[in-house]
C-alpha cells in the first residue's frame, strides 16, 4: 500500500501519481492542502524520509520569507508547526510506504520504494 500526499496542481505530483498507478493498485492519495497531516505525522514521516524539517520546507513559498523560517535557530518542532500551520510549506510530493518514503522528485524516485 503507497500512500501519496498529492497536490493535484502540482506537475511533478501528477507525474509522480501517474509512476504510482502504473505499478500499483493501492494507493491511498492525500491531497494534504485539503487534509495536512499532524505534527505527529510529518515527524514519523520525517523519520521515515531520513532528512530534518528543514529539508522538508518548500523556502521559495512567499510563507517561508513571511514565517520568519529562514532564521536557523527554529527548531524541528517549531518547523514542523509552521508547515502544520500553512501545509503549502511542504515538499511534494511525498510516497510513503511501510517504513520508507520518498519525495517525488523526479518521480522516478518512488521506483525505489517499488518490490
Amino acid at each position: 500500500m503507497f500512500t501519496i500526499y498529492h497536490n493535484p496542481r502540482c506537475s511533478k505530483s501528477r507525474e509522480t501519481l501517474e509512476l504510482l498507478q502504473q505499478h500499483s493498485q493501492q494507493i491511498e492519495i492525500i491531497e494534504y492542502l485539503k487534509s495536512p497531516p499532524s505534527a505527529a505525522e510529518l515527524q514519523q514521516i520525517l523519520a521515515k524520509l531520513g532528512i530534518s524539517a528543514r529539508q522538508l520546507i518548500r523556502n521559495k513559498e512567499d510563507e517561508y520569507q513571511q514565517l520568519g523560517l529562514a532564521d536557523t535557530s527554529l527548531t524541528d518542532a517549531q518547523l514542523i508547526a509552521a508547515m502544520v500551520a500553512q501545509p503549502k510549506l511542504i515538499e511534494r510530493p511525498i510516497v510513503v510506504c511501510g517504513n520508507k518514503a520518498v519525495i517525488g522528485r523526479p518521480a522516478s524516485n518512488v521506483l525505489t520504494l517499488l518490490p
